[in-house]
C-alpha cells in the first residue's frame, strides 16, 4: 500500500517521496482515512512506528493548500526534543505547500518563535509551559484552533502536565477535532480522553505475532559489575555492524562522566540531559543526527525526542525505573520498521527493579547473566571481534597529570626540559661586583646588577623592595 492509496494529496505524496518514504505503516493505515473524516481518535502504538505521520498528513490536508494565517492546529508534546522533531517532520509533509509550522518551546528565546507566530504560522507545534506562557501574554491566539493533537500523552502524565494540558484544552474551540496518541494508556490518560474528546474511536495497531515488545528488537539484559561498565561499553561499541548508539543514564552527573570518559577512550559522543543550555543540546543532536557522532549519551529527559531511524543499539547503563520507561528507551532503536539490539545493565542493588520488568514485559529473564567485559558470550550475542579491547588503538590512555594539566605531551617541558625555576616572594639579594670584568655588569647577561657594574652598590631601603605577601 501506499500513501496516495489513503486519499493523501499528491502534493503531499511528493513531499514523502523526496525523503524516500513511500509505504505507510500499520498506525497510519488505520489513522488517516478516519482522521481525514474528522472522527476523533485515540491512537495507541509502541514507539518508532510512524504516529507523527499518522496525525500529521491528516492535519495538513485537512487545512488546505493555501490555508489563510494564523493559528488552526495545535500539537501538544512533552518535550524540547520531541517538539523539534514533530515540527521537522511535518516540515516535510508541508514542503510543497505554503503551510508554515512554529515550533514553540521553552529554554530558547522568545523573539524567534513570536516572530513565527506573527508571520502567520497555521501549525504550531509546542511544549505545555510555553504555549500557556505565550497564551498569557496575548502572544499565541488559540481561539481559531480546529485541530488539536496530543502527542505522548503518558509521558505528559509522567511529566506532571496533565493540569496545563486541561488549561490548554480551555483555551481552544470546545467544536474541534481531536486525537490523542500514546505508547501506553494508563487509566489518567482514558479519562482525560473521554472528558475532552467527542466518541473517540480506540485505534490499537499491533501485530498479532508481536510480544509486548518490539519484534525487531534483540533484547539482551547483563549483570554487572559498575566499575566494569565503562570497558563492557567500549567493546560493544566496536561491535561489527554498529550504526548510530544511543546510551541512557540515571543522572546528569553520570551522562557527562560517561561522555568524557568514551572521549578518552577515543569514541566520538555527545551529551543530551538537563544541565545543558536548550542551544547546546540542539547542537549535540543535529550532530547525532547527521553522523558527526555516532555516539548520544542521553537522560530519560531526552528519550522521546531521538526519532533517528539508523539507530542500531541501544544501551541502558542504569536499569529503567519501570517497564513503561524501559518500552520508552528501547524504543529509540528498531524504528521504521528496522532491527536494533537493546542491552541493559543490572545492577546488584537494582535487581528488585529488573524482577517488576521482567515480570510486566514477560521477558522469562529473572536472573540476568553474570557478564563482566572479558566474558566470551559478551563477544558472542553482540558479534565483537575476538580480541578487542576497551580503548582504540589510536588513543592511549592519558596520565594522571595529563588529565589535571591538560595534555602536555606535545610541550617542550615533556620532552625532558626542566621546569622553570618557582618564582619566590624573597626580596633580591644585592652584591657589589667584585671587577669591571665583562660578565660583573647587568646590561652584558652575565652580573646580577641592575647598574653598569662600574659603581658600588647604593643600600637600598628594604621596605621598598619586599615582596608581595611580606609584611613591613
Amino acid at each position: 500500500m501506499l500513501f496516495s492509496d489513503l486519499s493523501i494529496d499528491p502534493d503531499i505524496v511528493a513531499a514523502l517521496a523526496d525523503k524516500g518514504i513511500l509505504e505507510p505503516f500499520p498506525i497510519q493505515e488505520q489513522t488517516i482515512p478516519l482522521a481525514l473524516s474528522g472522527q476523533d481518535i485515540i491512537g495507541q502504538a509502541k514507539t518508532g512506528t510512524g504516529k507523527t505521520f499518522g496525525f500529521g498528513l491528516p492535519i495538513i490536508q485537512r487545512l488546505g493548500l493555501n490555508p489563510e494565517p494564523g493559528v488552526k492546529v495545535l500539537v501538544v508534546v512533552p518535550t524540547r526534543e520531541l517538539c523539534v522533531q514533530v515540527a521537522e517532520d511535518l516540515e516535510v509533509a508541508t514542503a510543497h505547500r505554503s503551510t508554515s509550522v512554529a515550533a514553540i518551546y521553552g529554554g530558547k528565546a522568545y523573539e524567534g518563535q513570536v516572530d513565527a507566530l506573527k508571520a502567520g504560522a497555521q501549525i504550531v507545534v509546542g511544549t505545555p509551559g510555553r504555549l500557556i506562557d505565550l497564551s498569557a501574554q496575548r502572544l499565541l491566539s488559540l481561539a481559531h484552533v480546529q485541530e488539536i493533537v496530543l502527542d505522548e500523552a503518558d509521558k505528559m502524565l509522567d511529566l506532571g502536565f496533565l493540569p496545563d494540558v486541561e488549561k490548554i484544552f480551555a483555551s481552544v474551540p470546545a467544536i474541534r477535532h481531536t486525537m490523542l496518541f500514546s505508547a501506553t494508556m494508563p487509566g489518567p490518560i482514558v479519562t482525560l480522553a473521554r472528558r475532552f474528546m467527542s466518541n473517540p474511536i480506540h485505534i490499537r495497531a499491533t501485530d498479532p505475532d508481536e510480544g509486548l515488545t518490539q519484534a525487531n528488537i534483540e533484547h539482551l539484559v547483563y549483570r554487572a559489575h559498575a566499575l566494569d561498565k565503562d570497558e563492557v561499553i567500549a567493546r560493544i561499541l566496536q561491535a561489527d555492524g554498529r550504526g548510530k548508539t544511543v546510551i541512557f543514564t540515571r543522572t546528569k552527573r553520570a551522562a557527562s562522566r560517561l561522555q568524557e570518559e568514551l572521549a578518552d577512550r577515543g569514541f566520538p559522543a555527545v551529551a543530551v540531559h538537563g544541565d545543558m543550555s536548550q542551544e547546546a543540546r540542539e547542537r549535540s543532536m543535529a550532530a547525532f543526527k547527521a553522523g558527526k557522532k555516532d555516539i548520544l549519551i542521553a537522560t530519560d529527559v531526552a528519550a522521546r525526542g531521538i526519532d533517528v531511524d539508523d539507530v542500531t543499539h541501544v544501551i541502558n547503563h542504569t536499569i529503567p525505573d519501570d517497564d513503561k520507561t524501559y518500552l520508552h528507551r528501547a524504543g529509540r532503536t528498531g524504528r521504521a520498521g528496522k532491527t536494533g539490539i537493546a542491552v541493559t545493565f543490572v545492577d546488584w542493588e537494582d535487581m528488585h527493579k529488573w524482577a517488576l520488568i521482567n515480570r510486566a514485559l514477560e521477558f522469562g529473564q529473572p536472573e540476568p547473566v553474570e557478564t563482566y567485559s572479558s566474558s566470551p558470550h559478551l563477544y558472542t550475542d553482540l558479534n565483537i571481534p575476538e580480541g578487542t579491547k576497551g580503548r582504540l588503538k589510536s588513543t592511549p590512555p592519558m596520565r594522571g597529570n595529563d588529565r589535571a594539566d591538560g595534555n602536555r605531551s606535545g610541550s617542550p617541558r615533556a620532552a625532558g626540559t626542566s621546569r622553570p625555576p618557582r618564582r619566590t616572594n624573597n626580596p633580591p639579594t644585592h652584591s657589589t661586583p667584585a671587577s669591571d670584568a665583562p660578565g660583573s655588569g647587568a646590561h652584558d647577561g652575565g652580573g646580577s646588577e641592575h647598574h653598569s657594574g662600574n659603581n658600588p652598590t647604593r643600600s637600598r631601603n628594604r621596605s621598598r623592595r619586599r615582596g608581595p605577601g611580606l609584611s613591613s
